[in-house]
């Protein structure tokens, strides 16, 4: 039932059944990003610092882009149903292993469950809806990537307010006698709904394309869009993988810091929030997330992926920089630039996928993602810790407030400048690089071999 043979769509199959299965994974692992929801009471579980506990979140990111670049050929020969199976079962895995982590006071076991096994299941469950949606839909692969990643941002717009809902019915008034049912009732709702996306998933014919479509003949030698091929081998040998690793790597490095504290950091803005708004706030971002993957990313088809991106980083580094200096005057203003700047965030994430295949071709879009998502991983390491370490070492200090945060956002003011400056030197990949005859069945065997 899990073979990629068994998982090809019949004649006559409506393509539009895709991108809800997708949904459903990505709804699912998009929990991650209400993760700050549970920070305060695993602080106070463990007797362990802001570091420490964000240290969890960023395991998971690091785990997320390395299954990714590591497995990425291995899902593109099985399928996605398979994947979307195995995606599910280690991230349920890691909601119980963490639950057991809790309540025997280790917070290691935390680190493996939520960590390792539920990041190795982030990563699976990231990339396979996405090559999917790429290929059911060549005729708009920016909104294809949109409709794949928008339910991984909008996930949290679910699980925030969740989240902090069955911490108050399981523990009353001490969330932290809330955490382990709370983790076994998320694991119990997120297996159901992952098997039946991956029950529904299917794959094009190798012959399909859309009705009415026609495939481009021949692309310009100065177009961002190719019509040939790269592989994922010689992808990673070109600048321009390298370049977008880097405009990843600063979109996500600023984003994802401030999203991983985003409950306690408005919180510390302002001392009149309590937790059930903060959880709000996070859900808000979320939404703004999740709207920002499908809005900019169709966008992206109309504009081009090189403006769309000096658009993100650009535009957001102004919007950090308005948070840092103005965002203690008013708690709308602060909103509104947080909420811009986290579909910005979003909008990077389905975006890239569409900006691979313009420069590398279809050809192994989904491996050449995986690898580039070790970019997050590197990201998910340096933007947490910039902002919670900052944060301890400002609290040292006798600082509090909006101060713990002040100095993370300049920083982050200075990544995004470094991303649109390689944005900017982002052109055509070299014909030297591209697949004269290409066999995606030897290439896919090549590849995995070499893995």
């Amino acid at each position: 039932m899990l073979a990629r043979e068994r998982t090809v769509a019949g004649p006559g199959f409506n393509r539009w059944f895709v991108p809800p299965a997708a949904l459903a994974v990505h709804l699912s692992i998009g929990q991650v990003y209400a993760f700050s929801v549970f920070n305060i009471p695993l602080e106070e579980r463990f007797g362990a610092s802001a570091t420490a506990v964000s240290t969890i979140f960023s395991i998971s990111i690091v785990m997320l882009g390395l299954s990714a670049a590591i497995l990425g050929t291995w899902v593109e020969r099985n399928g996605p149903r398979k994947t979307m199976a195995v995606a599910a079962a280690l991230w349920v895995a890691g909601f119980l292993v963490s639950a057991l982590g809790v309540s025997a006071g280790q917070l290691w076991i935390v680190y493996l469950g939520y960590g390792v096994l539920g990041g190795i299941g982030l990563g699976l469950g990231y990339i396979s809806p996405v090559s999917t949606l790429i290929k059911w839909f060549p005729d708009r692969p920016g909104l294809a990537t949109g409709l794949a990643i928008m339910g991984f941002g909008g996930g949290a717009l679910i699980a925030s307010p969740l989240s902090n809902r069955l911490l108050g019915l399981y523990g009353g008034e001490d969330p932290v006698a809330g955490l382990v049912p709370t983790f076994v009732t998320l694991g119990v709702v997120y297996a159901v709904l992952m098997g039946l996306g991956a029950y529904v998933i299917r794959v094009p014919a190798q012959d399909w394309k859309p009705e009415g479509w026609t495939p481009p003949e021949k692309s310009d030698e100065t177009s961002m869009r190719t019509t040939a091929d790269v592989t994922a081998r010689n992808a990673i040998r070109t600048p321009q993988f390298w370049l977008l690793w880097t405009v990843l790597f600063c979109n996500v490095t600023a984003g994802i810091g401030i999203l991983a504290q985003a409950s306690p950091i408005v919180q510390n803005f302002f001392s009149g929030v309590g937790p059930a708004a903060a959880a709000g706030f996070v859900s808000l971002l979320s939404l703004a997330n999740m709207a920002g993957r499908i809005v900019w990313s169709s966008t992206s088809d109309v504009i081009g992926r090189k403006p769309t991106y000096m658009l993100y980083l650009g535009v957001g580094a102004l919007l950090y920089l308005g948070v840092a200096t103005l965002g203690r005057t008013s708690l709308l203003l602060f909103v509104l630039m947080s909420v811009v700047i986290l579909s910005f965030y979003g909008g990077g994430f389905a975006t890239i996928p569409a900006y691979l295949k313009d420069l590398f071709g279809g050809l192994q879009v989904g491996a050449i993602h995986g690898r580039l998502l070790t970019a997050w991983s590197a990201a998910g390491i340096a933007g947490p810790l910039i902002v919670s370490g900052i944060q301890d070492l400002q609290t040292a200090r006798g600082e509090e407030g909006a101060d713990l945060y002040l100095l993370s956002l300049y920083i982050m003011v200075g990544v995004l400048v470094v991303g649109f400056v390689a944005n900017l030197l982002v052109r055509p990949v070299d014909t030297r690089f591209h697949e004269s005859d290409p066999d995606p069945d030897d290439e896919l065997e090549t590849q995995g071999a070499s893995s």
